[in-house]
């Protein structure tokens, strides 16, 4: 006789573990199904170790720039299997951590490969056994893998995927990487910190294309002097590993084609979403190049099949995953939650400058019709900044010229990570310029610079 509960998660990434929580504290019988670890891709193997990592190469960053602060560290090194290592221990205490939550909210995990069976059924398949589940409501949280080139298969030795380059066997000389997304620009900047050579191919006319242009030429130029190479309106065309390294045919956006060489190669072109061989097809569940379609409230064309999280529509984010797992659970509930939406969910980058953003860009709030008002403060201006021998970087924000909202925000510099989500709870609140030139920023403190861009915006910026 199958085990039959409220509601079932398949998958446990930062979208399904949390859902699986909300689901227990409001009293409904739940179990989730995983195949692998606990905590998913990101706990495992993308958002936390690679944070991880990034933090390892700013620590080296500093040390082998020391003397800018009056200190000296001599024969400043590092042990990469050791680097590794921490990353590694950082995502598996953190495993433990989902595991604990687990069982303080009496969720019951089944370990194995989950399929759709039909109405209402799962079937969990381990080491050849098999086990049917059954549950009104189930919610598909199976994410996504790393897209591979088609002529170039990922080896995990020369040419790597994300996870590949989360574990490198050893250190690379000289390193490719194809894709200029937040993926790729981190890791260009971690091995590029550690004393990598690195180049970076980008097929779209500018790195990080999703950002503001302003962001992405600052990144631009701010790579660059820190020794990258940087190709955009460009492609590699033929991608071939050998026992000593890989041999790219890169065309550039004069369309003419090189031939570079490089120890190492890392593929970050996108996501292909998990969606094959979990029953979906036979439900009739639609799907959208590959990703689920849903409605707000995570809701399939399939009644009692809900999906969330990177398996679903973009952005492929963390914590849109999480968000949108706590709206589908509730709505099962019968909570009458607000249905999910994509406009205020902020991005991030933890690359050396990092990047973050929320809302439209000044191009996307041009395009919508707006009469807008941009307002821009450098990091040059502010005095924690230089306090920190952090002076690179700028926040830039835009405004309905004629209501006063807050459209869109976007930073480039130290600890923006950070700071973003005040913007993000002002756009929540729907706070306008004049709520934000009203509050009051602590000084000396980076944040003085988001109240800066403000004013900029409106013709009353003090420091510049």
């Amino acid at each position: 006789m199958a085990d039959t509960f409220d509601l079932i998660v398949l998958g446990s990434g930062p979208g399904g573990y949390v859902a699986a929580i909300r689901s227990a504290q409001l009293g409904l019988r739940t179990a989730i199904v995983e195949r692998e670890k606990l905590g998913g891709i990101c706990l495992n193997w993308g958002c936390i170790p690679t944070k991880a990592l990034l933090r390892t190469s700013e620590i080296y960053h500093y040390l082998t720039h020391a003397s800018a602060y009056g200190l000296t560290a001599e024969k400043v090194g590092f042990d990469l299997a050791k680097v590794v290592e921490r990353s590694r221990k950082v995502a598996g205490q953190l495993n433990a951590g989902v595991k604990g939550l687990m069982m303080k909210n009496k969720v019951t995990v089944v370990e194995g490969e989950g399929a759709l069976a039909g109405k209402g059924k799962l079937v969990v398949t381990k080491d050849g056994a098999k086990t049917e589940l059954q549950a009104k409501h189930i919610i598909v949280a199976t994410g996504a893998r790393a897209r591979e080139l088609p002529f170039a298969k990922a080896d995990g030795e020369r040419i790597w995927t994300y996870r590949h380059a989360m574990v490198p066997k050893e250190m690379p000389s000289k390193l490719l990487v194809i894709g200029s997304g937040a993926i790729g620009v981190e890791f260009a900047s971690f091995y590029s910190d550690l004393g990598a050579e690195v180049a970076i191919v980008e097929m779209l006319p500018r790195i990080l294309p999703v950002e503001d242009e302003e962001i992405s030429a600052f990144m631009h130029k701010a790579l660059t002097k820190q020794g990258l190479t940087i190709h955009v309106g460009a492609g590699v065309e033929k991608l071939e590993a050998s026992k000593n390294g890989v041999r790219a045919a890169i065309k550039g956006a004069d369309g003419k084609t090189v031939a570079a060489e490089f120890s190492h190669a890392i593929v970050a072109i996108g996501i292909v979403p998990n969606t094959e061989n979990i029953g979906l097809e036979a439900l009739g569940v639609k799907t959208d190049r590959g990703h689920i379609v849903t409605d707000g409230y995570g809701r399939t064309n399939v009644e009692g099949v809900y999906a969330i999280g990177d398996v679903t529509g973009p952005p492929w984010l963390a914590h849109k995953a999480s968000h949108e797992g706590i709206v589908c659970v509730e709505a099962i509930a019968g909570l009458k939650p607000h249905p999910f939406e994509t406009w205020n969910i902020p991005g991030c980058t933890y690359s050396r400058p990092q990047v973050a953003s929320v809302g439209l860009t000044e191009a996307k709030a041009k395009e919508s019709g707006r009469e807008i008002r941009v307002g821009r403060f450098p990091f040059i201006g502010n005095g924690k900044a230089i306090a920190l021998g952090e002076a690179e970087g700028f926040i830039k924000t835009v405004f309905d010229a004629n209501t006063g909202e807050l459209l869109g925000a976007h930073m480039v510099g130290a600890e923006v990570t950070e700071l973003i989500q005040g913007y993000a709870v002002a756009r929540q609140l729907e706070t306008t310029e004049a709520e934000l030139i009203e509050t009051v920023f602590p000084h000396p403190t980076l944040s003085e610079m988001m109240h800066e861009s403000v004013l900029d915006a409106y013709g009353r910026v003090l420091h510049i």
